[in-house]
Protein backbone atom coordinates (compact mmCIF):
# COMPACT_ATOMS: atom_id res chain seq x y z
CA UNK A 1 0.00 0.00 0.00
CA UNK A 2 1.31 3.43 -0.92
CA UNK A 3 2.11 5.89 1.84
CA UNK A 4 0.90 9.43 1.18
CA UNK A 5 2.82 12.64 1.64
CA UNK A 6 0.91 13.56 4.82
CA UNK A 7 1.70 10.18 6.38
CA UNK A 8 5.39 10.50 5.48
CA UNK A 9 5.45 13.99 7.02
CA UNK A 10 3.80 12.71 10.19
CA UNK A 11 6.26 9.82 10.34
CA UNK A 12 9.22 12.19 10.10
CA UNK A 13 7.99 14.77 12.59
CA UNK A 14 9.49 13.32 15.78
CA UNK A 15 12.92 12.79 14.18
CA UNK A 16 12.95 16.27 12.64
CA UNK A 17 11.92 17.84 15.97
CA UNK A 18 14.70 15.92 17.72
CA UNK A 19 17.30 17.23 15.29
CA UNK A 20 16.09 20.79 14.64
CA UNK A 21 13.75 21.54 17.54
CA UNK A 22 10.01 22.11 17.62
CA UNK A 23 10.21 25.71 16.39
CA UNK A 24 12.14 24.89 13.21
CA UNK A 25 10.43 21.54 12.54
CA UNK A 26 7.52 22.86 10.44
CA UNK A 27 9.90 24.67 8.06
CA UNK A 28 12.19 21.64 7.92
CA UNK A 29 9.26 19.34 7.14
CA UNK A 30 8.16 21.73 4.39
CA UNK A 31 11.66 21.57 2.95
CA UNK A 32 11.62 17.77 3.00
CA UNK A 33 8.35 17.89 1.04
CA UNK A 34 10.07 20.10 -1.53
CA UNK A 35 12.88 17.54 -1.67
CA UNK A 36 10.24 14.94 -2.54
CA UNK A 37 8.99 17.03 -5.47
CA UNK A 38 12.54 17.55 -6.74
CA UNK A 39 13.39 13.90 -6.16
CA UNK A 40 10.42 12.81 -8.22
CA UNK A 41 11.35 15.19 -11.04
CA UNK A 42 14.98 14.04 -11.06
CA UNK A 43 14.70 10.33 -10.31
CA UNK A 44 11.08 9.36 -10.88
CA UNK A 45 10.70 8.02 -7.33
CA UNK A 46 8.02 9.42 -5.07
CA UNK A 47 10.42 10.13 -2.23
CA UNK A 48 14.06 9.59 -1.37
CA UNK A 49 14.89 6.58 0.77
CA UNK A 50 14.82 6.92 4.55
CA UNK A 51 18.63 6.72 4.45
CA UNK A 52 18.81 9.86 2.31
CA UNK A 53 16.47 11.69 4.70
CA UNK A 54 18.61 10.54 7.64
CA UNK A 55 21.74 11.76 5.87
CA UNK A 56 20.18 15.18 5.24
CA UNK A 57 19.22 15.47 8.90
CA UNK A 58 22.65 14.26 10.06
CA UNK A 59 24.45 16.80 7.90
CA UNK A 60 22.21 19.63 9.09
CA UNK A 61 23.65 19.29 12.60
CA UNK A 62 20.46 20.92 13.84
CA UNK A 63 20.80 24.04 11.69
CA UNK A 64 18.04 25.00 9.24
CA UNK A 65 20.44 26.72 6.82
CA UNK A 66 22.59 23.57 6.68
CA UNK A 67 19.46 21.49 6.20
CA UNK A 68 18.69 23.54 3.09
CA UNK A 69 22.25 23.14 1.82
CA UNK A 70 22.28 19.39 2.27
CA UNK A 71 18.74 18.91 0.96
CA UNK A 72 19.93 20.49 -2.28
CA UNK A 73 23.01 18.28 -2.29
CA UNK A 74 20.81 15.20 -1.81
CA UNK A 75 18.93 15.93 -5.01
CA UNK A 76 22.05 16.99 -6.88
CA UNK A 77 24.25 14.04 -5.88
CA UNK A 78 23.17 11.73 -3.09
CA UNK A 79 26.59 10.02 -3.11
CA UNK A 80 28.27 13.25 -2.04
CA UNK A 81 25.62 13.59 0.67
CA UNK A 82 26.44 10.07 1.91
CA UNK A 83 30.16 10.87 2.06
CA UNK A 84 29.45 14.03 4.08
CA UNK A 85 27.12 12.16 6.45
CA UNK A 86 29.59 9.32 6.92
CA UNK A 87 32.33 11.81 7.78
CA UNK A 88 30.11 13.31 10.49
CA UNK A 89 29.19 9.87 11.81
CA UNK A 90 32.84 8.83 11.98
CA UNK A 91 33.67 11.77 14.25
CA UNK A 92 30.95 10.95 16.77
Amino acid sequence: MAVGRAARRAGRTAKVEAVLGKDAAPAALDLLELVEFAWHDCYGDTTPSPDVIDDILMCSRGDLARLIQYARLAVEDRRDLRVAADQIRSTK
